[in-house]
């Protein structure tokens, strides 16, 4: 990957997408991870106002710490970056109360954990829509487009995915080239949505460089017939993902009635 011509071509293309929109600039939640942090560097890089939210909702320290120390670092560097920390963990709180026995249903723990990433979606739009900024996307092409692992109408929802294109690798390569913090480059990628910190790897069961190499080897039409060992285990983890979450990447089904039926 040719680093600083890539740099280059995703700031343009924001450049020429924010003005094409006739709208001001970007908001990106900022959660102390590799993504965001990339993202909301490129989207600085562009020298549109940027608005960078760290909403907290139970979250681990680190991560909290991780975030400020990047969004400090951002808004003393570029003057058209502004912070702002919100605070949501008593609007979860509250919205929990909605359900008086929530630990009685299977299902409530992601249920849960979608509905952080939603508040953090609503909070960014309501951001965006007050002062006139696209809300920025901070997927990666194997999380969007491989395994689907984001919340749908959650991070899921954005207006602009500026690094939907570039592996796991790729964003940490170029978020090294841009200077993004080293503790950042390195942190264990996690979707801070659990109160236990818990990995994505974890959540996944295989890393990102193996399930990088499993979207490969199924996009050139290989089967879990052709591999051994962990090769067979991770293609076939990929596989079970890529199904299961299919319904994210695909457009919202539309029932059309047939014509003699108007």
């Amino acid at each position: 990957m040719k680093t600083k011509d890539v740099a280059k071509y995703i700031i343009d293309w924001l450049t020429s997408y924010i003005e094409d929109a006739k709208l001001d600039g970007f908001v990106i939640g900022v959660s102390g991870g590799i993504d965001s942090a990339l993202t909301s560097t490129l989207c600085a890089m562009s020298g549109k106002p940027t608005l960078c939210l760290v909403m907290p909702i139970h979250q681990e320290k680190n991560q909290v710490h991780r975030a400020k120390v990047h969004t400090a670092w951002l808004s003393k560097k570029y003057n058209n970056v502004s912070v702002k920390v919100v605070q949501l963990t008593d609007l979860y709180e509250t919205f929990c109360q909605l359900d008086a026995t929530p630990n009685q249903f299977e299902g409530t723990g992601i249920s849960l954990a979608n509905t952080r990433s939603r508040l953090r979606m609503t909070t960014l739009y309501y951001f965006a829509s007050k002062q006139r900024l696209l809300v920025a996307g901070t997927g990666n092409k194997v999380e969007d487009f491989g395994v689907g692992f984001y919340t749908k109408y959650g991070d899921g929802g954005v207006d602009v995915s500026p690094i939907a294109d570039l592996m796991k690798s790729q964003v940490k390569k170029l978020a090294s080239h841009l200077g993004v913090d080293r503790a950042i480059v390195d942190a264990a990628p996690t979707d801070g949505l659990w109160d236990d910190n818990r990995t994505d790897e974890e959540q996944l069961g295989a890393s990102y460089d193996e399930l990088e190499w499993a979207m490969e080897q199924h996009e050139n039409g290989k089967t879990p017939t052709d591999f051994k060992g962990r090769e067979k285990d991770v293609f076939t983890i990929y596989m079970k993902h890529h199904k299961m979450n299919k319904h994210k990447m695909l457009p919202i089904p539309i029932c059309v009635i047939p014509q003699h039926l108007m």
